[in-house]
């Protein structure tokens, strides 16, 4: 069966796994297995149309495919953009997914496994220097990415959500919304769109009664928005964002990160991420919420 002169590969649902070194790859393509994608790892991106059109040519077609490139199979990834335009051509319906994590963790990472940056030889085993160099490479990579998720400081276990949250649980396609709450203490969330600061509020931390309590708590949550400052950063917010997510959704964004912090991540800026996501769920959005640092 054939499309305006093309083959019909509507299926087929395709995943282009990139992102650095060390940064957790492997994590998501486990996930994706989990949830049925067929993967395939460390596949040049020059040769990735030529695997789907076998794809598409087998008798015996996978409907899920994800497939792995990175800078250990060589080259400057210059014709990532023209081996997407050429995944178009074949009316193959794909989304890219880029995986990140802070260069410290990153750097902790090798040390710990003892692995070698692929980079690294080249740089005369520097790995900051190596990944200096692969940040350079793939940022336009990046620049395409649909949906990018930082490992930073996730789980397996959360790594593996989100996943599960964008392939598995969006079968619409609609615009995802994720918001999180995180510390800036701890770092700012790579993967973020929008970052809101509510240090600017009132702590309860300096309150002895709910030092040891979560913005998860009634409590905590009752101070936080007792104040007129808070009560009006709310209603702003809110604005903000219902003004803010149509444009998006316009311009065909698929992931959207709204991240609010303060200093720990465990009291102000969860209040403000749950209250945002029960906003957005209210109004229909398609959203989760996850507390980044609210254990620590």
């Amino acid at each position: 069966m054939t499309l305006a002169g093309k083959e019909d590969v509507s299926f087929l649902d395709a995943v282009i796994v990139t992102g650095l070194s060390g940064a957790g790859k492997s994590r998501v393509v486990d996930s994706l297995e989990d949830i049925g994608y067929f993967c395939v790892d460390n596949m040049p991106s020059k040769l990735i149309t030529t695997f789907f059109q076998l794809i598409i040519n087998s008798k015996e077609t996978h409907d899920k495919i994800a497939v792995v490139t990175d800078v250990r199979a060589g080259g400057n990834f210059d014709s990532f953009a023209t081996t997407l335009e050429g995944l178009k051509a074949m009316n193959v319906s794909y989304k890219v997914l880029f995986v990140t994590a802070d260069d410290d963790v990153i750097v902790s990472r090798f040390k710990l496994t003892r692995r070698k940056h692929p980079l690294s030889d080249k740089h005369n085993g520097l790995i900051n220097d190596a990944i200096e160099e692969e940040h350079k490479l793939l940022e336009p990579v990046r620049e395409l990415a649909d949906y990018i998720i930082d490992t930073s400081h996730t789980s397996p276990a959360e790594c593996r959500e989100r996943v599960t949250e964008i392939f598995l649980d969006n079968p619409s396609g609609r615009m995802h919304i994720h918001a999180m709450s995180f510390g800036f203490k701890y770092g700012m969330p790579v993967d973020a769109d929008l970052v809101f600061d509510v240090r600017c509020l009132p702590n309860p931390f300096y309150v002895d009664e709910l030092k040891s309590c979560t913005g998860l708590d009634a409590p905590v949550e009752e101070y936080v928005m007792k104040w007129e400052s808070a009560q009006t950063f709310r209603d702003k917010l809110f604005d903000m964002i219902d003004f803010l997510i149509p444009l998006f959704e316009k311009e065909g964004k698929t992931q959207l990160v709204i991240a609010v912090g303060c200093t720990g991540g465990r009291h102000r800026s969860v209040v403000f991420a749950e209250l945002l996501s029960k906003h957005l769920a209210e109004n229909g959005c398609l959203i989760n919420v996850n507390h980044r640092d609210i254990k620590k």
